[in-house]
């Protein structure tokens, strides 16, 4: 080995120079330029900045939301926060589509599943994942040591 290194030497010195060029014009090359100039934003020019601030504070909502009222239970159903997987945002969800009692959670069959799953938008998938029928009925019935066996803690 040395002795290829001692009869090439001259070629490995070339091959390093070579080396060394190529990486300093692709480091050139892929510098940003830096832009530089005198001219000011229309924002800069004082007087003009604090009226379109005005503009934009005085101005009407771009957008109104149609997302549902996040509210859980309104006395007239069930907690349904209680189900694992089903938090204030879904709970609402499951209110506004008129979902408002465990009984009618563990009456669900696959279609009922089918048709509220693909209405929960993000949450698709939550509803088999977490086992939400087999909470409700446990919860329905009023079976808390069943569901704290099974599901753990928080009912």
């Amino acid at each position: 080995m040395s002795e290829l290194l001692a009869e090439n030497w001259i070629l490995l010195a070339i091959a390093l120079v070579v080396g060394l060029l190529v990486a300093w014009l692709l480091f050139r090359t892929t510098r940003r330029t830096r832009v530089t100039g005198t001219k000011k934003d229309v924002l800069d020019e004082g007087a003009e900045r604090a009226q379109r601030n005005s503009a934009l504070v005085d101005a009407p909502p771009a957008a109104t939301s149609d997302a549902p009222e996040l509210k859980v239970s309104d006395g007239n159903g069930d907690d349904l926060t209680r189900i694992k997987g089903v938090g204030p945002k879904l709970a609402a969800t499951l209110e506004s589509l008129g979902v408002t009692s465990f009984a009618q959670i563990a009456a669900w069959d696959d279609a009922e599943i089918d048709r509220i799953d693909s209405q929960l938008g993000r949450f698709e998938g939550r509803i088999r994942r977490d086992d939400w029928t087999g909470q409700a009925r446990l919860l329905a019935a009023g079976d808390r040591a069943g569901f704290q066996s099974k599901y753990g803690a928080g009912a």
